[in-house]
């Protein structure tokens, strides 16, 4: 009974986060790429009108489609060494009537100097780009008149 009593402390401190557990080896992480790479020069590529068929030629295909919004396609990277992540971009499209309307997002490919001055900075600037036909002191564009699914479904039933 004697002997349970150390036993018990020495593994209630093994399972303890103090800095003598720092010491110890981690397990090697894998490095994990998600999502699609977007470039700039991938983005500059893109105009206002082009169908979504073109658009997906030029981007890949979206990992990030929203069956509640089907005209907004949302393209994530994210790259992550080991805990650390590396680099994340986002870039979301709108379209109207099939056709690209504009573009937002976090797009600009980064060099170390890029990265340097955005550590230093306190909050991550957020860029958007603006095609020809947007506005951008115009008001937010309104949902069209589509209904939802519910909406469907009612409407099919005869309400």
């Amino acid at each position: 009974m004697r002997n349970l009593v150390p036993f018990s402390l020495l593994l209630l401190a093994a399972c303890s986060s103090d800095p003598i557990t720092s010491y110890m080896p981690e397990p090697y992480k894998v490095t994990i790429q998600q999502g699609n790479a977007i470039t700039q020069d991938m983005v500059s590529k893109l105009r206002p009108g082009m169908s979504k068929s073109q658009v997906r030629f030029i981007l890949g295909t979206p990992p990030i489609t929203d069956m509640f919004h089907a005209n907004r396609w949302d393209y994530v990277y994210l790259l992550k060494q080991g805990r650390e992540v590396k680099e994340e971009r986002k870039l979301t499209l709108f379209f109207d009537n099939d056709q690209l309307s504009r573009v937002a997002g976090d797009v600009a490919a980064t060099t170390k100097e890029d990265k340097q001055a955005e550590a230093a900075k306190p909050t991550k600037a957020v860029t958007e780009i603006v095609l020809d036909k947007f506005d951008p002191n115009a008001p937010p564009i309104a949902p069209s008149d589509e209904k939802g699914f519910f909406g469907r479904m009612m409407e099919s039933v005869g309400f």
